[in-house]
């Protein structure tokens, strides 16, 4: 398994305390269940927001006030709240998901680094919107891809595993029993698409209950 496994008490606090600690200028947000839990501790963190730039790891092709958007789920969490230096939307990119993706790949590569991306784990091995085999995965070259899959609703944009291995820090977020499996999963070797994850450094906070099947 790729990355430094921490057990910890409470996943949220434990990401809210590594995000003061790193003092991040710039950070890609999640979506989930898990992800709105540790945004809504970094409404209060020790961490300086008006030098932050806000980007995002994935979204869903759908307006940031749709109750499904990941920025809209940030922004009601912590981000309209701290007011960061900047927030980078996905969905506002371009006027089309292809046209998105075409400008978002290009402000990330204009940009320095990410200095610090916040992932989840799905029950089924996915992270960010790269699913078990959608073309995303097997993305070489882009950066930020639209990505589609059966079991999953809506279009996305995503980051891809090339534009993930370009930051500094990769933080994943694994909590509660659903994420049992594809923990287990990706500690015995199993090809999922989290475990293809690779950064400068990639850190894995997993709570009692999902670290129980390893």
């Amino acid at each position: 398994m790729f990355g430094d496994v921490q057990i910890v008490p409470h996943v949220p606090q434990a990401f809210a305390a590594l995000v003061a600690a790193t003092a991040p200028a710039s950070i890609a947000l999640s979506g989930g269940g898990t992800a709105r839990e540790c945004y809504e501790l970094l409404a209060t963190a020790d961490v300086d927001w008006g030098r932050v730039d806000v980007w995002f790891g994935d979204e869903r092709w759908l307006p940031v006030h749709d109750p499904e958007s990941n920025e809209g789920m940030a922004r009601v969490t912590f981000l309209d709240e701290v007011e960061p230096l900047a927030i980078h939307s996905m969905y506002d990119a371009g006027a089309t998901i292809d046209a998105a993706a075409d400008a978002y790949d290009t402000a990330l590569r204009a940009a320095p680094a990410l200095e610090l991306v916040h992932l989840g784990l799905g029950p089924d091995g996915h992270t960010a919107s790269l699913f078990p085999g959608s073309a995303a995965l097997d993305e070489a070259e882009r950066w930020v891809v639209p990505n589609a899959d059966d079991r999953h609703p809506h279009r996305r944009l995503t980051l891809t595993l090339p534009g993930l291995a370009t930051a500094k820090l990769v933080v994943f977020t694994v909590s509660g029993s659903e994420t049992q499996d594809p923990f287990a999963r990706i500690r015995r070797g199993d090809d999922l698409p989290a475990a293809r994850v690779r950064a400068e450094r990639v850190v894995w906070l997993v709570d009692e209950s999902a670290s129980a099947g390893t």
